[in-house]
């Protein structure tokens, strides 16, 4: 079985095909006569087909034909199979040339009277249309090189008006000539996601002496002129990557997970300049599926109050973000082994720092909202030695009155101590104690911490002046 790789048409040029596997190469050739001929290419070496010479190397795993041309006629490559595994041929070749470059008149003179110059040029010219063209079309054959200007000094007479005649300078090393200028690049029109920028060119002069001035464009045309226009910044925007969320933060019922969002550049690298609004939320609500109770079973007190403190802890638990937050940290063990006593933890204003993914502590009045509590109440179970069993029916109860634990202990005014003086105007001070709002008994100060203390009152006392010595 045959096909056809590639038919390459008469006057190509710099011809190379490399066939890789079991398969081999033969030619077919077609003169402009229509005279045809084959040639199996069986074995290495240099030989003539249709008056074009031909280098031929046979591998075991591959072969390789070259051409130099042009071509005398219209070569087809074929394969002939010979094996089960497939074969890949690569190519390459310069079609015949149908442009070229052609050296255009000279230009008018750069003077009217007392010397000037004057420039050809050159221009692409299609041999088939007998039509000038865009010079691109001059440019994809490698051999088909540009002429250089050729530059003439003319209107030599001198000018009218002048004493005396012009002086003419030869354009050689010292005096250069005629050249395109830039001004820089403006900035560009996008950060990211491709934009352009431009800059305004133009045909320049210089004169002996150094001095610049803008002239004729047609002056400059025996090089090209620079690009006004090009792309930049055509690397992609920086977008929200979003991490693996988190645990859920209850083990039990409906809690909260989080998950870090970073604005990710085309580097991969920690950057700024994501949109806000596009950003992926970093906290959601989650639901474990196990039950947080057994309402049926009757279990030791110690075993089922730490429930609901765990639940409202985890609930107040908040993950350092990218906005400056409250942070609390872990409760301290209660200040008692048996019934009521106080825990304490500390609350810190934090802020994740996206570029470098580390925590910063800042100031408290950089954090909005209201600040976690850093003090409360606590009960460690009843101090009679045994664990105390309940009903389920006593059990909600306790749970109940213990939910309002922290409103059964406040601050209030008991009083005011006895005078600073005797006579001549003195001072008294409002005493407050921690008070429990059920019996009315004075609790320990630990107790209130939690509630606001009322402010400290003062009054006058012993107004009557002293009386004389």
């Amino acid at each position: 079985v045959d096909d056809t790789v590639v038919a390459i048409p008469y006057g190509s040029r710099q011809i190379r095909l490399v066939l890789k596997g079991p398969d081999h190469l033969y030619l077919e050739t077609k003169t402009l006569q229509g005279v045809k001929s084959e040639n199996s290419l069986s074995t290495t070496g240099s030989f003539l087909v249709e008056n074009s010479s031909i280098d031929f190397q046979k591998f075991p795993d591959k072969e390789i034909l070259r051409i130099s041309g042009p071509l005398t006629a219209d070569f087809t490559i074929k394969i002939h199979y010979a094996g089960a595994a497939d074969s890949s041929v690569q190519f390459i070749f310069y079609q015949p040339i149908i442009h070229r470059w052609r050296e255009t008149d000279f230009f008018p003179c750069s003077a009217s009277c007392g010397g000037g110059y004057q420039l050809t040029s050159a221009e692409c010219f299609d041999l088939r249309s007998n039509r000038v063209v865009a010079d691109q079309y001059c440019h994809y054959y490698p051999e088909n090189t540009k002429p250089k200007p050729k530059l003439q000094e003319c209107n030599l007479d001198p000018c009218p008006a002048s004493d005396g005649y012009k002086q003419i300078m030869p354009y050689d090393l010292y005096h250069p000539l005629p050249r395109w200028e830039s001004t820089p690049w403006t900035a560009c029109s996008s950060s990211c996601g491709g934009g352009i920028q431009s800059r305004s060119v133009s045909c320049v002069e210089e004169d002996i002496q150094g001095h610049i001035s803008p002239v004729e464009e047609w002056k400059c045309m025996y090089t090209p002129k620079m690009p006004v226009v090009q792309p930049c910044n055509i690397f992609d925007c920086p977008k929200w990557l979003a991490q693996e969320w988190s645990p859920c933060t209850v083990t039990c019922g409906q809690g909260l997970r989080y998950r870090v969002v970073l604005c990710i550049d085309h580097r991969g690298m920690h950057t700024g300049g994501c949109s806000t609004k596009t950003k992926p939320h970093i906290k959601e609500e989650c639901v474990v599926p196990t039950p947080c109770y057994k309402p049926k079973e009757k279990l030791p007190v110690e075993a089922k109050l730490p429930w609901y403190k765990q639940a409202q802890e985890l609930e107040e638990g908040a993950a350092v973000s990218e906005e400056p937050s409250f942070i609390p940290e872990a409760w301290s063990t209660c200040s008692v082994t048996c019934g009521v006593g106080s825990q304490m933890r500390l609350v810190k204003c934090q802020v994740l720092l996206s570029f470098s993914q580390s925590v910063a502590d800042l100031p408290m009045d950089e954090c909005e909202g209201p600040k976690p509590v850093s003090h409360r109440a606590c009960y460690s179970g009843p101090c009679s030695g045994e664990a105390a069993e309940y009903a389920p029916e006593e059990t909600q109860l306790l749970y109940g009155s213990l939910q309002e634990f922290d409103e059964l202990y406040d601050w209030e005014y008991e009083g005011f101590t006895e005078c600073s003086e005797s006579c001549g105007g003195g001072v008294q001070e409002a005493v407050v104690t921690c008070l429990n709002k059920q019996t009315r008994e004075i609790a320990d100060e630990t107790l209130c911490v939690s509630s606001r203390r009322p402010p400290q009152l003062l009054k006058s006392c012993s107004l009557d002046p002293c009386p004389p010595r």
